[in-house]
């Protein structure tokens, strides 16, 4: 159980209110590790930037502490899946990238090979030349002429 609670403030901000009876607004949930261990190591961080809170597995936490969590972090953490390489502009970088996603077409510019980063386990990140950050999964599930497509980059 923790000794803390989090609620949200009408204006939007999160409020945490320790068991010491103190009540900081506007802390911001960080991840330690967003690709490698999404669901382990949050920090509530005040808004001077200090540290509040330690939360060192997401599930150890009330479900309605955790929603509040995931639901700030969310919009923070817009990472697009790629469920299918349709097509690619040419071979060589920069390439324009025609893909699914789990929200429907995109397109992305690979500017570099060195854009596609591994993480293990047959995951991908590939980030654009907007900044925008697309995972694969699973490249192994992606469909044959997807990986086709992938491994002339890799």
């Amino acid at each position: 159980m923790t000794d803390w609670t989090l609620s949200r403030d009408p204006q939007g901000p999160l409020i945490l209110r320790t068991a010491d009876g103190q009540q900081h607004a506007g802390v911001t949930p960080v991840r330690a590790f967003p690709l490698a261990a999404p669901d382990e190591g949050v920090s509530l961080v005040g808004s001077d930037g200090h540290e509040r809170v330690w939360i060192e597995h997401l599930r150890d936490i009330p479900a309605e502490a955790r929603a509040l969590i995931e639901e700030e972090l969310a919009p923070r953490e817009f990472m697009p899946r790629i469920q299918r390489i349709d097509s690619v502009s040419t071979f060589a970088t920069p390439s324009t990238w025609t893909v699914q996603t789990e929200r429907g077409p995109a397109q992305l510019v690979l500017k570099a090979e060195e854009d596609i980063r591994r993480l293990g386990q047959g995951r991908l990140l590939i980030l654009d030349s907007n900044g925008i950050q697309f995972i694969i999964e699973d490249q192994g599930a992606l469909d044959r002429a997807s990986r086709k497509i992938l491994n002339r980059f890799l």
